[in-house]
């Protein structure tokens, strides 16, 4: 777990650090993202540093990062908004309905994957 911070920017590069760890062709959840940093009720923070990542360097694979059911919330921030879809099946990930196909497969805990 990553010292919490109140300061946004560095919050959010502590939430980027963690996306960028999601392995391709896996996703994960906005929920799992925040509780792996000690914010257990922070998903929609989680949500607001993906849709501010646009400009980050490194690149922030945004599109890794799903609700806890596997749905695409976050394809609106996206442009176009079917980019979030291409991306994932790019790495293999198959998508129906706005919905990742075998989530609980795909689905990677930064809780359990990384040493934070």
């Amino acid at each position: 777990m990553v010292k919490q911070t109140d300061n946004k920017e560095s919050i959010y590069d502590v939430i980027y650090d963690v996306v960028r760890a999601i392995p391709k062709g896996r996703v994960s959840s906005y929920g799992a993202v925040a509780a792996a940093i000690g914010v257990k009720s922070g998903a929609r923070m989680v949500g607001y540093a993906m849709n501010a990542c646009h400009n980050a360097k490194p690149k922030v694979p945004a599109h890794r990062v799903v609700n806890r059911n596997g749905l695409l919330t976050g394809k609106h921030h996206f442009s176009p908004p079917e980019k979030m879809e291409q991306l994932l099946k790019k790495e293999g990930v198959k998508v129906v309905d706005d919905k990742v196909i075998d989530f609980d497969k795909l689905f990677w805990d930064p809780a359990k994957e990384l040493i934070l």
